[in-house]
């Protein structure tokens, strides 16, 4: 690019002597070593971008790489698995409270459902020592206690019972 400055600062000089002819072939030939110019620059720019993509090929596929990625590939794998056993151990606890939560539920309401059916046993039991709307009411209370789930009320209406004997 040095010369092809040097050729057109010649024909400047030239141009300014008032020499016939030559100006314009030394035009074309700094225009020739211009585009020269920038073609080898162009060309050593591609040379020097195809080698370095070469490099990074080699490199990429070499072994220690691949070791690396392997590497990296199986701690994100170790990772990905404790994240799921530590959301599976949450899922099964909370599945597994859920379940006992039923279970304690169901059994509450069949221990109700078994002191209900004692509590209209003795009831029966007793009911010829009872008035009649002491026992209505007695019934009222074991059903109504019975259907709110309330197991103290109705262990303090066996216990009211009891003390009626």
């Amino acid at each position: 690019m040095f010369a092809a400055f040097a050729v057109f600062i010649s024909v400047d000089l030239l141009l300014w002597l008032a020499v016939p002819g030559l100006p314009g072939l030394m035009t074309q030939f700094g225009l020739a070593i211009l585009l020269s110019a920038f073609s080898l620059l162009l060309i050593t720019g591609l040379a020097a971008i195809i080698k370095r993509i070469i490099a990074v090929c080699f490199d990429y596929f070499s072994a220690r790489q691949r070791l690396q990625r392997r590497l990296w590939f199986i701690q994100a794998k170790q990772d990905q698995l404790k994240r799921l056993f530590y959301f599976r151990t949450l899922q099964i606890n909370y599945f597994n409270e859920l379940m006992r939560k039923r279970l304690l539920s169901a059994n509450n309401r069949q221990h109700i459902q078994s002191l209900s059916k004692a509590i209209d046993k003795e009831l029966q039991s007793i009911k010829q020592q009872l008035s009649k709307t002491t026992y209505q009411q007695l019934q009222r209370d074991n059903a109504q206690y019975r259907d709110k789930q309330d197991i103290e009320a109705l262990l303090e209406l066996q216990k009211k019972i009891a003390t009626i004997v």
